[in-house]
């Protein structure tokens, strides 16, 4: 017993080093920059066993942890309805398969000229030309482009790449000096289209009525059950079917997406999703061998380098051929540039079926866990060389002697309803955005917007700031915003200067600066939701009214104590939207208060 206790306990301290390695390093390496994938990497080859030993078998964390792959995919198939997957038909089986074919013949072609036979360079460069999907839906999730056209060109490539997975495992078998496995390879096929179909028809017409059913108890951990064995259901049926289980994860995604039960699974997924994920990119950083680094580098470094470049060179050629822009090509060069996990499925298929052997599997393997640790310093060196987007700004004019009476900066949600009162009276508006979505999106509502930044001095020029009698500041960026102030108060003192501030320090620094108007972006629309409850309480209107002036008073006499130093200065709540010391409204008589409670009557 107490042996099984101490085993217990060695376990259990595995378990806590392996998640505090991923809550020191993730949090670290996404602060500095770096993003959280590579602390997740690092932090799983420092523990791993070829290094502190933490862990002798990432192989059990690694099946474990891949459910955090599926789970994300699944989400992402939330977000998908049919029509919109159909809609991406081309760039699934037009651009991702140029990319896989054309970069996997181009690296196999490489690998045989280099000294390795025929089937062993094709599995190596098909392996490698499988990207990884956990990697590059974290980079785009994080930078907020898996929303974005070029993140969404993105997703289809890797769907085509996880389809890719199943021919190509049926080579495998073909390749084989064993012999055949005794199975049919149409037979297989017709068993995975099968399993597509018995999703298709439990997807539309079994899981809504599952799902209200369940809701009906009103049982959150039931919720929670069957959401998980939704996703990890699908995920079984395409693994034994042969198909990629990230794939089937998807596909149920896609046929959940337009559910009335949508968010609530997303909701209740997510907090697994996120913590397998993280596990995930840990066991693959304690799966790299460091004793085959130590003994092959250099020729371990010639196959990470060799195919890295070769495959971003194919992938940059492929997507110029699609119509992307350079900026464009360059970053999903980068991006796809990496072998990822469907290659340890390939290889360990391979090596079973005797076309690989074990050294070569252990150095593609090794190969492709490097490649993922150097792709978040390859995608920040091409982004630093390639900081504008040339196609974004061929679709867009940039401003140039513009001339008008007020010039917006910033065409988000609050600038979209300054214009609309401004062009409303035939005021003449020039219109600045940095964001070129919202510029080519805004012109068929009838607004021309500029692309540019407007804290920079030659764009406020360009924009025809000396001559316009009034700027109008509406960006949410705190640091640009208190640039353009600076710009505005030294080169253009004629045009009268108004800011969005984004919460009371600001509106204090905004006060300082002396600007001619600030206004807190969510002041005014609390104070109208807040006297609309006090109606919906039963206070007449004469009672509301007077509310809202004693809150603005009293607003307005802690804004001046801040000004002066007073007790009030620097002490803040919520990010300094109220000041600590008192209460926002404090009643003057009993009888007061008792209106606040909606009780005046019973008071009386």
């Amino acid at each position: 017993m107490a042996g099984e206790a101490a085993e217990h306990g060695v376990n259990l301290a595995q378990v806590v080093a392996v998640l505090g390695a991923g809550v020191v390093a993730g949090p670290i390496f996404k602060r500095l920059g770096f993003g959280s994938i590579l602390g997740y990497l690092l932090a799983g080859v420092i523990i791993g066993p070829f290094c502190l030993q933490v862990l002798d078998e990432p192989q059990t964390i690694l099946h474990i942890a891949e459910l955090g792959v599926i789970m994300f995919l699944f989400i992402i198939g939330l977000e998908m309805r049919p029509a919109r997957l159909w809609g991406m038909r081309r760039d699934i089986f037009g651009l991702g398969a140029a990319q896989v074919l054309g970069c996997g013949a181009a690296m196999t072609v490489a690998a045989h000229f280099a000294g390795l036979s025929w089937p062993v360079a094709f599995i190596g460069a098909m392996g490698f030309v499988l990207s990884s999907t956990a990697v590059i839906m974290q980079m785009l999730e994080e930078r907020g482009e898996a929303a974005l056209p070029r993140g969404q060109r993105a997703i289809s490539i890797l769907l085509l790449e996880d389809l890719a997975i199943v021919p190509l495992l049926g080579v495998v078998t073909l390749l084989s000096p064993r012999g055949g496995t005794g199975g049919s390879w149409a037979l297989d096929m017709l068993i995975a289209f099968g399993a597509l179909v018995g999703l298709f028809v439990a997807g539309r017409w079994l899981l809504n009525p599952l799902f209200r059913l369940l809701s009906a108890a009103k049982a959150r951990e039931v919720m929670t059950a069957a959401a998980l064995a939704v996703v990890l259901g699908a995920a079984w049926l395409m693994d034994l079917s042969g198909l990629s289980m990230a794939m089937g994860a998807f596909l149920a995604g896609v046929l959940l997406s337009g559910s009335a039960y949508r968010h609530q699974l997303e909701a209740d997924v997510e907090p697994f999703r996120g913590l397998l994920l993280g596990l995930f990119f840990i066991a693959v950083g304690m799966s790299l061998d460091l004793s085959v680094v130590a003994s092959q580098w250099q020729f371990l470094a010639l196959i990470v380098i060799g195919l890295m470049a070769i495959k971003a060179a194919g992938i940059y050629v492929v997507a110029r051929l699609f119509k992307a822009c350079n900026n464009e090509s360059a970053n999903r060069a980068a991006l796809f540039a990496q072998g990822g996990e469907f290659a340890f499925v390939l290889y360990g298929a391979a090596a079973q079926a005797g076309v690989i052997g074990a050294r070569d599997n252990a150095l593609l393997t090794a190969a492709v866990i490097m490649s993922m640790i150097l792709t978040p310093f390859v995608v920040m060196a091409v982004r630093r060389i390639t900081p504008d987007d040339p196609l974004a700004l061929d679709e867009v004019e940039t401003p140039d002697g513009l001339s008008g009476s007020v010039l917006v900066i910033g065409f988000g949600r609050f600038g979209q309803v300054v214009c609309q009162s401004l062009l409303a009276r035939g005021v003449d508006v020039s219109i600045l955005d940095l964001d070129t979505k919202r510029v080519t999106n805004a012109a068929p509502f009838g607004f021309k917007v500029y692309y540019g930044d407007g804290s920079r001095p030659d764009i406020l020029h360009a924009a025809g700031a000396g001559k316009v009698k009034l700027i109008a500041v509406c960006i949410e960026d705190v640091a640009a915003a208190n640039r353009i102030v600076e710009l505005a108060k030294a080169e253009f003192p004629q045009a009268k200067l108004m800011v969005r501030a984004y919460d009371r320090g600001h509106a204090l620094d905004l006060i300082k600066a002396e600007v001619d108007y600030q206004i807190r972006e969510t002041f005014e629309s609390a104070m109208v939701f807040g006297a609309e409850s006090l109606r919906l309480m039963g206070l007449n209107d004469e009672e509301v009214a007077e509310t809202s002036e004693d809150i603005r008073a009293r607003d307005a006499e802690r804004f001046e104590l801040e000004m002066t130093g007073g007790i009030y200065a620097g002490v803040g709540l919520l990010h300094g939207n109220a000041p600590v010391p008192g209460p926002l409204f404090k009643p003057r008589k009993a009888s007061d208060a008792s209106v606040i409670l909606g009780e005046e009557k019973a008071a009386t």
